[in-house]
């Protein structure tokens, strides 16, 4: 359940063609096909991917009571992959070896026979490996919102994004597409008819050139997400905390616990530094003023009564370890409880697009000009200010 109990981690995706008009069987059905342990062969690299239902790793049994709440087709992707131990490895080569080198005159093994020693040690670990013993499961929530036509994947780290989007698209035969900060802006300009371009990084400071290390060339423009909790760094220390979204709703702001940022030249290295306001302290403003750009913050928000505790991925927008609002006192009931926090997840990806594209509406338009000297005003020294 793990979108429905304690913090919420995850990557958001577009799914690619129409919605299912219900989510039913049909997709249950899919799932069950594809649930782990049912592959037929695995990986070349020998690990096995799958669904779950989500109530533990050996959880597979699909339900519509259990897997569907409001609205929204909620499941795990299973990896599984064998460990071989390497203790358990030496152990059966050192014992076949002494078996093999037993009646040699000089005592010592020959390099024929360690080889043998290590191909047979390896034979019998992999064949005791057959049972299963020695694997190990993970399982990633994963959220199917129908109202957005949007998966949200429970992890930030991309190490397992390729295999899930070929997953996903065997079970249900639609592409997944990744929703980084360069994409989502591309979605978002398009919605709200902004024609601005973002074909280079800002320089904030002098010398910062017009690369970010991180970022490739020729792909979307994922900087976007730096100089975005840039934004919001400059804002809230010297604006105001309280910002008026395109609905009309207030988001109150706080950057909190943890900040991350790094030199896009690649030069300077990086730095991390934890506290509950870590864009206050004076190490965090220099290593801004040297140029270096956030790629992690965490943040406090508020919005209609409901606080948000999250850390934001600068390139790929993911949210790391959100601390969800207590459900209403007027909710009862497990099941209310559950479709409550639903709606709340869906409250939570709303008030960071709303967020995202008030940045993105100063961003790609001709305002960022007069925007981006101020944040250069906002970054000199105090004593190169004085003079």
């Amino acid at each position: 359940m793990g979108f429905f109990t304690g913090r919420v981690t995850f990557l958001r995706f577009a799914v690619g063609g129409p919605a299912p008009h219900l989510f039913d069987d049909d997709q249950l059905a899919c799932l069950s096909e594809h649930a782990a342990g049912r592959q037929a062969v695995a990986a070349a690299d020998g690990i096995e991917v799958g669904w779950s239902a989500g109530k533990s790793v050996l959880d597979l049994a699909f339900d519509l009571g259990k897997n569907v709440i409001n609205d929204t087709l909620h499941f795990d992707m299973r990896v599984d992959t064998d460990r071989l131990p390497g203790d358990l490895l030496k152990a059966y080569y050192e014992s076949d070896l002494a078996a093999l080198a037993k009646d040699n005159p000089s005592g010592f093994a020959s390099a024929k026979q360690k080889r043998e020693a290590k191909e047979s040690a390896r034979d019998r670990l992999e064949a005791e490996a057959k049972d299963g013993r020695f694997k190990r499961r993970k399982c990633t929530p994963v959220l199917w919102d129908r109202a957005s036509n949007e998966v949200l994947f429970g992890a930030t780290s991309t190490s397992q994004v390729e295999r899930f989007a070929d997953l996903f698209q065997r079970t249900f035969g639609h592409p997944l597409e990744l929703l980084t900060a360069g994409r989502q802006a591309e979605r978002t300009a398009g919605a709200l008819g902004l024609t601005g371009a973002a074909d280079a990084p800002s320089g904030f400071v002098p010398g910062a050139g017009d690369e970010v290390a991180w970022v490739p060339g020729g792909g979307p423009a994922d900087f976007l997400g730096n100089e975005y909790l840039l934004w919001l760094w400059f804002l809230t220390d010297r604006e105001s905390d309280t910002l008026t979204l395109s609905d009309g709703s207030d988001v109150v702001l706080m950057p909190a616990r943890t900040l991350s940022l790094e030199c896009p030249r690649g030069v300077t290295g990086s730095e991390t530094i934890a506290s509950e306001g870590p864009t206050r302290l004076p190490e965090a403003r220099r290593a801004v003023q040297a140029g270096k750009l956030p790629r992690k913050m965490g943040l406090t928000m508020v919005r209609h009564d409901q606080q948000y505790e999250l850390t934001l991925q600068a390139e790929t927008l993911g949210v790391g370890s959100c601390k969800m609002p207590d459900p209403p006192e007027d909710v009862s009931g497990a099941r209310a409880k559950l479709e409550e926090r639903a709606t709340q997840v869906r409250e939570l990806v709303e008030t960071l697009d709303l967020l995202y594209a008030r940045f993105l509406t100063v961003r790609l338009s001709p305002d960022w000009a007069g925007e981006l000297e101020r944040i250069r005003r906002w970054l000199v020294p105090a004593d190169q200010r004085a003079a």
